[in-house]
């Protein structure tokens, strides 16, 4: 009896252990991914199992989706401070910063004349129609040959998402990365992908917190301009 109540104690606790080892060493398909450093660390952080819903391909699409908004948010996110200290910075009497002489010879518009136009969404508005026309062009060129002229294609075996040195034009034109090692690349990579998702957070932040006084839970003094940081969305009196 004793005997038979051994086996079948340990048959009962072998699925039971054999769950709990795989449940250890289940991985994602994110890990060995660049990304992963000491505020994680040096592990994959993904709660949700994310990396985990599609193929390889899948995966390769998220991660070149990340560092196209990364890239995207950190421009964006020094234009927007740039274009707002020129407001404040000509509202205290001084020039801001801008390139000199003019932007169009045709229509006699000045990057002053922008940079006094008013906010970054002012600002926009006052670049001439065909300066817009180009801004918008030469993104169009620079996604459609990213996506195109580059093989193998990111999300294909081989492809590494991110990648722009097919365009040699456009990556790296003064040759930063020539002298770097593969280290040093690594280490600049990872950088990249840091400070993109900082940029992205800080982004959302900014607008958030210059639009709802009180919400975001940090000693921040905003500036009594901080609404200029939201003028494309409203600000918090517009919808109040």
């Amino acid at each position: 009896m004793l005997a038979i109540s051994s086996l079948q104690a340990v048959a009962f606790q072998a699925p039971m252990m054999a769950r709990s080892v795989g449940s250890q060493l289940r991985m994602s398909a994110a890990d060995g991914m660049e990304g992963a450093a000491h505020e994680t660390g040096f592990k994959v952080w993904d709660p949700l199992g994310l990396a985990d819903l599609g193929s390889p391909a899948t995966l390769a699409w998220m991660r070149h989706a990340e560092l196209k908004h990364s890239r995207v948010a950190m421009a964006a996110f020094t234009g927007w401070l740039v274009g707002v200290g020129n407001q404040l910075a000509l509202k205290n009497g001084h020039d801001g910063v801008h390139f000199p002489g003019l932007c169009s010879f045709s229509e006699g518009v000045s990057f002053a004349d922008i940079a006094a136009a008013g906010g970054p969404l002012e600002q926009w508005q006052a670049v001439p129609e065909f300066g817009k026309f180009q801004i918008i062009g030469a993104i169009f060129i620079i996604e459609h040959q990213s996506e195109w002229k580059i093989k193998p294609h990111y999300m294909a075996p081989g492809g590494k998402p991110g990648d722009l040195k097919g365009l040699k034009n456009f990556w790296d034109p003064i040759g930063l990365t020539s002298k770097m090692d593969e280290k040093k690349k690594a280490r600049q990579r990872l950088s990249e992908i840091k400070n993109g998702r900082l940029a992205m957070l800080g982004l959302v932040g900014c607008l958030v917190g210059g639009a709802l006084p009180g919400s975001i839970p940090a000693p921040i003094s905003w500036m009594s301009d901080a609404g200029a940081f939201t003028l494309p969305f409203g600000t918090y009196g517009s919808y109040h």
